[in-house]
């Protein structure tokens, strides 16, 4: 796709012999693609089709994928499956494309990213981990060390204090907060669970406006197996597409100023 200008439109042939010729189609196409702001996410499917075009996908596969696609949609028979293709504006490849397209992904990621994935895994290990911790927020200072004490001594479970004092999103989750991200969490928060011991309550602590009293219930540390292998490879593909892409954006810009 070369890059090219939106233009005004131009009088027709009979008012000038010097007329600029009417747009090509795929110019008016990238026009109206960066009018709605659409134009990155199209190269980005053009950049990850280029790539996975080539990729084989055996017919016992696709047929598996189009039954499952059948049945997601409560398509019984050729004329419902032909109904559903006319109403979304697709033909038969098309809807091939789309379904084979997963399984084009990961085969790629496997052959040219999975050997980086340990790397890419070890990198984001302390955002991978997940926590799941009792929370109540409250905006009185006093009354929180009162909550923490009435936790610490037994006279109240966490549960009953974030329900009835909680002021956040804990009021109706009993205080349980997780399992979640911990790269989530609040910076001065993360910080805190990371080097709480489990199933102790924490002292008062401020964030923002906001009187906190924690406790780490348990922290679940992200492992390297497959899923998460295949995880990191799938990120890694999709930042070297970014990357292409911002690319040829930027070459685009550079030619389209270069050729006013």
């Amino acid at each position: 796709m070369s890059g090219v200008v939106v233009q005004a439109a131009q009088p027709s042939s009979s008012q000038s012999a010097d007329a600029t010729p009417p747009a090509r189609p795929e110019v008016e196409l990238i026009s109206r693609l960066r009018r709605h702001d659409l134009i990155r996410t199209f190269l980005h499917r053009e950049v990850l089709a280029a790539q996975v075009a080539s990729i084989p996908v055996p017919e016992d596969r696709f047929q598996a994928a189009l039954d499952a696609h059948r049945q997601r949609h409560g398509l019984e028979g050729e004329e419902a499956l032909r109904n559903h293709l006319r109403d979304r504006g697709l033909g038969p490849t098309d809807l091939r494309w789309q379904l084979e397209l997963p399984m084009r992904i990961q085969s790629y990621c496997e052959e040219h990213f999975l050997p980086k994935a340990e790397a890419r895994f070890l990198e984001r290990k302390h955002q991978l981990d997940r926590v799941t911790y009792s929370l109540v927020r409250v905006r009185d200072a006093f009354l929180a060390r009162e909550l923490y004490l009435q936790i610490l001594n037994g006279e109240a479970s966490f549960a009953e204090v974030a329900a009835e004092h909680g002021e956040g999103p804990e009021k109706t989750t009993f205080g349980v907060i997780g399992p979640r991200p911990l790269s989530q969490g609040h910076p001065v928060l993360v910080e805190k669970l990371r080097s709480a011991e489990p199933g102790k309550v924490m002292e008062p602590f401020r964030i923002d406006d906001w009187w906190l009293v924690a406790r780490l219930e348990e922290l679940h540390s992200a492992d390297f197996n497959p899923q998460i292998a295949n995880q990191m490879a799938s990120e890694l593909f999709d930042d070297w597409i970014n990357e292409e892409v911002t690319r040829k954006l930027r070459q685009q810009f550079a030619q389209a100023e270069s050729n006013p």
